[in-house]
């Protein structure tokens, strides 16, 4: 029998080794995503055989969802502290305290990174359901923060939706904060805090937004009617099931077409990923020029373009794709994407900043600001699953008033 410290000693080499595959892997998920990752790959970045890895993960999925798994209780954690103070304010502070905390640390090497959650859609049963549980568990415990006295008029349903976009807000941090030091990490944490506790609204402001007709977001008619009835049927489709779940097979059942036909209008499926996110991100443009089209000052544009595309992804045109899908592309189309998705952040920040010079929207950091709110507007595809009983018209209330009023107002 082994002396116990030698048990013991053994018990730490396997545990420090399957860290050490899964910070590995973890790295390589938030490049490729589940579909690009593989046990050959994580077992090469630790100098380790696949058979080896094998003896900690049977198969590519078990490894997946562990880095997912451990990410989520990462972030549980990051939220049980963030509790400890006594005002939904200053819990909030705490949260993006020690959220880009690991930011600077995962940068310096000194923590595993944050694996990319909402790739959790492309896992196999049951791990789905599993990393689908932690997540429950994680968001139950952000949406604490606004357990109050003070926030009693706030609705179960207000509270799930801004809980959803808080974490939308980390989640897609981790696409645009590489553009800033780690030294300046303190400084955009404060700023995001000012954004989400008060809004962009200038004093006196009110949340009236003109309406866009949904008609003149969606596609008009002939060749593009049909590509648009097509894209929607596989943006609902990757959104729902994620990347692995949208074969080619349930996307042409969806539409009642051949696989012929799919292929026809589609090379590969990675070139429909991209057609969707085109489309999203063609909306997203007709909506703001229509909205910088409309009387009135620049806080009012705003507001009506947030309200027009919140609308949109309850609406029967909706929704657009979600940045989760990003994952699933290979890394240069990625890198497209996320040129195009900026510069529609680009474009509401410019709206921002020409409102903040004309005093209509209050002083705020109109990059940071404009990256939140394409977050904000990303998310409310979830939107409908959160709250079933919202209906369209309400949804800009509901999801994008908070984001540009501030996340504790009525």
């Amino acid at each position: 029998m082994a002396p116990r410290g030698a048990a013991a000693r053994s018990t730490d080499r396997f545990e420090r080794k399957r860290e050490a595959i899964l910070d590995a892997a973890t790295r390589i998920l938030n490049r490729k995503g589940v579909k690009g990752l593989t046990l050959s790959d994580a077992a090469a970045a630790v100098d380790l055989s696949t058979t080896s890895v094998t003896y900690y993960f049977k198969r590519k999925d078990d490894l997946a969802a562990a880095c997912i798994i451990r990410g989520v209780e990462a972030l549980h954690d990051m939220a049980e502290q963030a509790l400890a103070p006594a005002t939904p304010s200053d819990r909030l502070h705490r949260l993006l305290t020690l959220y880009f905390e690991r930011m600077r640390q995962t940068v310096a090497e000194d923590a595993a990174p944050l694996p990319v959650i909402s790739d959790m859609r492309a896992l196999s049963s049951p791990r789905r359901e599993e990393a689908s549980t932690a997540y429950g568990k994680l968001f139950r415990k952000v949406r604490q923060i606004f357990d109050t006295p003070d926030l009693a008029w706030m609705s179960r349903g207000r509270r799930t939706a801004r809980t959803r976009m808080l974490l939308e807000q980390l989640f897609w941090a981790q696409t645009w904060l590489p553009k800033y030091d780690p030294e300046d990490y303190s400084r955009v944490r404060d700023r995001m805090h000012d954004i989400l506790v008060h809004g962009v609204a200038a004093p006196g402001d009110t949340w009236t937004p003109q309406p866009i007709p949904m008609e003149e977001l969606a596609a008009r008619e002939g060749p593009e009617l049909a590509r648009e009835t097509f894209l929607l049927a596989a943006t609902r489709l990757i959104n729902k099931r994620g990347y692995r779940g949208a074969s080619v097979d349930k996307i042409s059942a969806e539409l009642n077409v051949t696989k012929g036909s799919f292929y026809h209008h589609n090379e590969a499926k990675d070139d429909l990923v991209v057609a969707c996110f085109e489309r999203t991100f063609e909306v997203m443009r007709r909506a703001q020029r229509l909205a910088m089209e409309l009387p009135g000052n620049q806080w009012e544009r705003l507001c009506a373009c947030a309200a027009a595309l919140a609308e949109f992804q309850l609406s029967e045109h909706g929704p657009l794709l979600r940045t989760s899908a990003l994952t699933a592309l290979p890394e240069q189309m990625r890198r497209q994407m996320v040129e195009h998705a900026n510069r529609v952040s680009d474009r509401f920040a410019s709206m921002i900043s020409d409102g903040i010079a004309e005093g209509s929207i209050r002083p705020v950091d109109p990059v940071i600001a404009a990256q939140m709110l394409n977050a904000t507007l990303n998310a409310c595809a979830d939107l409908g699953a959160l709250v079933p009983d919202v209906r369209p018209k309400a949804a800009p209330a509901v999801f994008a008033k908070p984001m540009m009023m501030g996340v504790f107002l009525h």
